[in-house]
């Protein structure tokens, strides 16, 4: 026997070989069973166990023999962020600046140093369990874990197993004491909690045990099966709905609960559970993790919400999201559609960008045909995406490519005006697409700068391939602006300002546009009246623009706000409440300056 083991020494690690030689001249020596002394021998032997000690020593070889395996800095993507941060003022004074900067920012050098810090960090590490000393197989596990109890709560939530009735842990939040701790698990089973068995008792009764407790908390746990522990999600969300844990009747635990409000941005840490997320408001990092309704669970109650309305409820939203045109409704926007499917006339307010030769003729047929959108419209209300969340990500300004700038809002509510007074303000930055016509061009007209005149024919063709932003027929000619128009001046290094039928968000919000869309949002009904009124603004609504805005017609303005904010406000990046002219432009100049001088949560899918 010895001299086979002399043999396989021969081939394995130095290191083992002396220990397994040492093991067999003391077998007498040692004060253990024959098969004890066995199994001993035969792991030393091992193939594998030789491997591993292979691969660990030519990689400590490696490491050490070439120092550039080892990483000088874990967190490389932070420090290209503060870098980015120090030069954003700077880009428009050096093109050293400005170079660096679009390097740093390309998603592929970004995604490089991601990979970078977590090879760096050993994010790759398998997370083994502890190995127990002296335990013997017919016995369970104990661990006893000690917590000081302060006004910060535990972070862990608790149920009762469906299996054998047993308290388990049915969650730790992450940064919470239980999660800091290390030593409490999802799974684990609770025994005792300060010397008191909780066996047969519920939750609440375990709960109430802890309310009780001062000072140190003793838990005596069986810890679960051994499981790799989740590592923290580094996803962003924009929350699109308000989350109040005190008034939620689903949340299973409200101290657990992360309350929000709509358009907070939240760092998700994980999404083990189906139905409950844990997450984190950004910014406030030292703050322990809470709970928040998952995606799923979120679109189900949505969903239960709108069943569950009364059949009065459901005419009167269908009523607000449908609603019927008192002369407007806004420029018809078909860019999935065909022109075989009727012309459809809109607002005076949009087709005042298209000349006022069409004008008052549409004002009449708005009359006639009160209901504006197509058949497949009126499902809006149920066919929309339910907005709960978007993984968002910093989008930093790029002065070559400004981000243009897309005022939606009801007709009426004064984007053309806005529109008109901040080109008046700075024409050589501000510019809006010229819209192109099938119509002829009259006398004085130049191709280009009132229209870009094309047949009909090619017109036809590029609605049809969805070329288009929006369009419409009057007297036999077709009006519209093309998506290339608005691509061209991002491309020239002008910002775009463009107010169009909010339908046109659908297709504005892409990866190549990168919209900032600001939402005009008319006043409460009393102070609409009162400013309109005393600024003698004249109706959109009149075919002649020659009187005043009219009761109906406020409150026209007021149905089609709603049915805007219904389906699209998920979409706004920022909103301006139009009660006072000149503080809703201030409003919009400053939005416009935090747009080329900060990074702004975007969605992640237009970096990828």
């Amino acid at each position: 026997m010895s001299v086979a083991m002399e043999q396989n020494i021969g081939v394995f690690d130095p290191a083992l070989a002396g220990l397994l030689e040492s093991l067999v001249g003391s077998r007498d020596a040692i004060s253990a069973s024959k098969e004890e002394l066995d199994f001993l021998s035969n792991l030393l032997q091992s193939k594998e166990l030789h491997a591993l000690f292979k691969v660990y020593n030519t990689i400590v070889d490696r490491v050490r023999d070439d120092r550039r395996c080892s990483p000088v800095l874990s967190s490389s993507m932070q420090t290209t962020l503060d870098v980015m941060e120090v030069i954003l003022p700077r880009i428009s004074l050096s093109d050293t600046s400005r170079q660096l900067f679009q390097l740093l920012q390309n998603p592929h050098i970004q995604g490089l140093l991601c990979a970078h810090d977590a090879v760096a960090q050993k994010d790759y590490l398998p997370r083994l369990p502890d190995i127990p000393q002296e335990m013997d197989e017919d016995e369970e596990t104990i661990k006893i874990v000690q917590l000081v109890k302060s006004t910060e709560p535990l972070g862990a939530t608790i149920k009762t197993d469906e299996e054998n009735g047993k308290i388990i842990i049915a969650r730790v939040m992450h940064g919470g004491a239980a999660d800091r701790s290390g030593l409490i698990n999802v799974g684990d089973e609770v025994c005792e909690v300060n010397g008191i068995n909780v066996e047969g008792k519920s939750p609440a009764d375990v709960l109430q045990i802890l309310q009780h407790s001062e000072g140190t908390i003793t838990f005596k746990l069986i810890p679960a099966d051994p499981k790799n522990g989740s590592r923290e999600s580094k996803m962003k969300v924009r929350a699109h709905f308000d989350f109040n844990t005190d008034v939620d009747p689903y949340i299973p635990c409200k101290e657990a609960g992360l309350s929000f409000a709509k358009g907070e941005v939240l760092h998700i840490v994980s999404q083990d559970d189906p139905y409950w997320w844990q997450a984190r408001k950004e910014g406030d990092r030292n703050m322990r993790a809470g709970l928040i309704p998952s995606k799923a669970l979120q679109e189900r109650k949505i969903i239960h919400e709108r069943l569950s309305m009364t059949d009065q409820k459901k005419k009167w939203v269908m009523d607000t999201v449908n609603g019927g045109c008192i002369g407007g409704g806004g420029m018809t926007c078909l860019p999935d559609r065909s022109l075989a499917k009727g012309p459809l006339c809109g607002s005076l307010a949009a087709l005042n960008d298209l000349g006022e030769d069409m004008a008052s003729e549409c004002s009449v047929r708005t009359r006639v045909k009160k209901v504006i959108y197509d058949a497949a419209e009126s499902d809006d209300y149920d066919r929309e995406d339910i907005a709960t969340y978007e993984e968002v990500v910093k989008l930093y300004p790029r002065n070559e490519f400004p981000r243009p700038i897309v005022l939606v809002g009801p007709p009426g509510v004064g984007r053309n005006e806005l529109k008109r007074r901040i080109m008046e303000l700075n024409p050589d930055k501000y510019h809006t697409p010229v819209p192109h016509t099938s119509r002829s061009p009259r006398p004085g007209e130049v191709n280009g700068k009132e229209y870009n005149f094309v047949s009909r024919e090619l017109m036809e063709e590029q609605i049809a391939r969805g070329e288009f932003l929006e369009f419409g027929e009057y007297k036999g000619n077709l009006y519209g602006t093309s998506l290339e128009s608005v691509k061209s001046i991002i491309r020239s290094g002008l910002t775009c300002i463009i107010n169009p039928h909010y339908q046109a968000l659908k297709m504005l919000r892409t990866p190549d546009i990168k919209p900032y869309i600001v939402y005009i949002k008319p006043p409460v009904f009393d102070i609409l009246k009162s400013t309109r009124n005393a600024a003698f603004a004249m109706s959109t609504f009149d075919e002649t623009n020659s009187r005043g805005f009219t009761d109906d017609e406020f409150n026209e303005i007021l149905r089609s706000s709603k049915r805007i904010e219904f389906l699209y406000d998920h979409w706004f990046d920022e909103v301006i409440v139009n009660d006072d002219f000149k503080l809703a432009l201030e409003q919009l100049l400053e939005a416009d300056h935090k747009l080329k001088t900060e990074p702004l949560w975007a969605p992640a899918a237009w970096l990828q």
